[in-house]
């Protein structure tokens, strides 16, 4: 039986008992907690790690494995038990943490586990960091401390914590969202969004009885692909519709994506989620914004009613995040449904999204179908071209080279800039592939234009 495993400096993912065995756990999570006692005793602090998993069927076993061996390395372990990615992100910060592991594949089926590691920041790691806990797992170098200096373990739900914080933001305001009287359809993929969201709702003055919540237990068996994407919630879409429901929330397993499903039953693309929290934000603070190349540029177009910059970085949460560091960012986020507001951490966050939205539409008293009809439109197409042994940064290289007339981008991979839309071409880091992802005003003109460059690729790369 072929195994599945993937090893790379955003963590360690692979299906479990073919690939992501227990053994697998124990070599990369002492390969952590050594790196994390190492930099504890240099920074003269003590080596505490948060762990949390969100609601597949093996991860109460894969924390346990994951725990015994942090542990194991004398690192201290705070188990938040099923908790969102961003809860445990915020919980390392709350306990001033040297670090933190979350227990999830996030949009990957239910077969799939992972390890996502975080620095003392609560952010993922650096490629240096990355780097080096993969250099100490493929040296097999964990180091196990004595018996009389085993690290302890405490347990703590951090999820009260997350949602106080979130409350107690400035443009927040519980009894504004409770007038509208909202009524919301949840869809938390038998996962942790199905425990957070109606939390945060409650919270946020949405009445319990007027939460319909779909999907609701965190049994880690997905009733349906668990990916937010509108081909996979056509009957949650339909539940917006026959309920009434003001609005739908859609979350991926470990709650950092989300996806929202306007009144009538509309499904609205996750690109628009960083678009709409923007126009919200940019009300009450002023500076740039930041996301990847592969995002729609309505947020462009929304920024230049506000005056406001907009930054660009390569694809990956932490690559946002640095870039939002470095330039200031009051906001940032990824159009696959990603919100990261430095106000709270610096990590994609789908409960202070649903928070920002929710506020949005109760101050200015309108249906998300009308602030939807506000907003840019614009159609994305993605695809992927096979390029068999070809070498993609070559075949890259070699396609800037062929464009370098034109308005591109060689930060992560080659984005071409044009009047009518864009095009990124950039490669896989886990198939033979490259990914080009388009965009302009219609489908039909953003597959046209993916088609083009496809093309190109064909002919300088000389693929069959």
């Amino acid at each position: 039986m072929e195994k599945t495993l993937i090893a790379s400096i955003s963590g360690i993912r692979g299906i479990f008992g073919r690939g992501l065995d227990p053994a697998v756990l124990v070599r990369f999570a002492g390969a952590y907690g050594t790196w994390i006692r190492r930099r504890a005793a240099e920074a003269g602090t003590d080596p505490v790690v948060v762990v949390g998993r969100d609601g597949r069927v093996t991860g109460p076993l894969c924390a346990q494995i994951v725990t015994a061996t942090l542990r194991s390395t004398g690192c201290t372990v705070v188990d938040a038990g099923l908790a969102t990615t961003p809860t445990v992100e915020m919980a390392v910060l709350a306990e001033q943490a040297a670090g933190g592991i979350i227990l999830s594949a996030s949009h990957n089926p239910a077969e799939w586990n992972a390890l996502k590691l975080l620095n003392e920041k609560g952010e993922f790691l650096t490629a240096e960091q990355g780097a080096e806990v993969l250099r100490l797992a493929e040296a097999d170098a964990a180091e196990t401390v004595a018996y009389d200096a085993l690290g302890e373990l405490h347990r703590r739900d951090f999820l009260p914590y997350h949602i106080d914080r979130i409350v107690a933001l400035d443009f927040i305001d519980p009894d504004v969202i409770r007038a509208r009287n909202f009524r919301v359809v949840v869809d938390g993929i038998n996962s942790v969004g199905g425990v957070a969201l109606p939390a945060l709702l409650r919270r946020l003055g949405v009445a319990a009885e007027r939460i319909h919540v779909l999907n609701g237990e965190p049994t880690g068996h997905f009733a349906h692909t668990p990916e937010p994407l509108p081909e996979h919630l056509t009957d949650t879409i339909r539940h917006v519709a026959d309920t009434g429901a003001d609005l739908g929330l859609v979350v991926d397993p470990d709650a950092d994506r989300l996806a929202l499903i306007a009144d009538g039953g509309v499904y609205v693309s996750e690109e628009l989620t960083q678009v709409i929290a923007a126009d919200f934000l940019w009300r009450f603070r002023t500076g740039p914004f930041v996301t990847n190349l592969s995002s729609s540029r309505a947020i462009e177009d929304v920024a230049r009613r506000y005056g406001a910059a907009v930054h660009r970085s390569a694809v990956g949460e932490i690559n946002v995040v640095q870039k939002m560091q470095e330039v200031g960012a009051v906001l940032g986020g990824e159009g696959n449904g990603g919100v990261i507001l430095p106000d709270l951490h610096y990590g994609r966050d789908a409960l202070v999204g649903t928070a920002m939205v929710l506020q949005h539409l109760a101050n200015e008293g309108i249906r998300l179908s009308d602030l939807r009809a506000q907003l840019p439109q614009y159609a994305l197409s993605k695809n992927k071209l096979p390029i068999g042994q070809a070498d993609p940064d070559a075949l890259l290289q070699a396609v800037a080279k062929h464009l370098r007339d034109q308005r591109i981008s060689t930060v992560d991979g080659v984005k071409i800039d044009l009047d009518e839309g864009w095009v990124h071409l950039r490669k896989s880091n886990t198939e033979p592939i490259l990914r080009i992802y388009a965009e302009a005003s219609t489908p039909e003109a953003a597959e046209t234009l993916a088609q083009r460059y496809m093309q190109l690729l064909r002919e300088v790369g000389q693929l069959g």
